[in-house]
């Protein structure tokens, strides 16, 4: 049986890894839009977007804010099933496209909607498993 402080410590970083995860994805998607477009594929251009990427600090808090969730999944995969800990961290999926929308002026059409409802269903579906299912090893 799972301990309500084990059960307490995958929530905690569940939602850290549903909050990091899209921040980092959101933060480097603004800041590549700073940095703008490839203009072609010479040696020059792609050394000019390089540094341009690389002293972007958008980047960089994306970079940090992926880091975050990084550490957060690793420490999740250390004591929840890797079945229990990937779909429920899909959740960063449906706050994904809502920070889109409300950071990036993305448009969300009802198709996304839909996608998006189910795999919030989804995930609350998985929530109902135990988070461990295996023995350690």
């Amino acid at each position: 049986m799972i301990s309500k402080t084990h059960a307490a410590k995958t929530y905690i970083m569940l939602v850290l890894i549903v909050f990091f995860a899209p921040i980092g994805d959101v933060l480097l998607s603004k800041g590549m839009k700073q940095v703008g477009e490839v203009p072609d594929w010479s040696v020059a251009a792609l050394i000019e977007i390089f540094i341009s990427a690389f002293t972007n600090s958008t980047i960089w808090l994306g970079i940090g804010s992926l880091l975050v969730f990084f550490v957060c999944y690793l420490l999740v995969l250390s004591w929840a099933d890797y079945s229990y800990a990937a779909p429920a961290s899909a959740m960063s999926y449906v706050v994904v496209p809502l920070l889109g929308y409300m950071l990036l002026g993305e448009a969300l059409t009802s198709i996304r909607w839909t996608g998006i409802i189910f795999i919030f269903l989804g995930v609350i579906l998985v929530n109902c498993t135990p988070h461990r299912t295996t023995r350690r090893s």
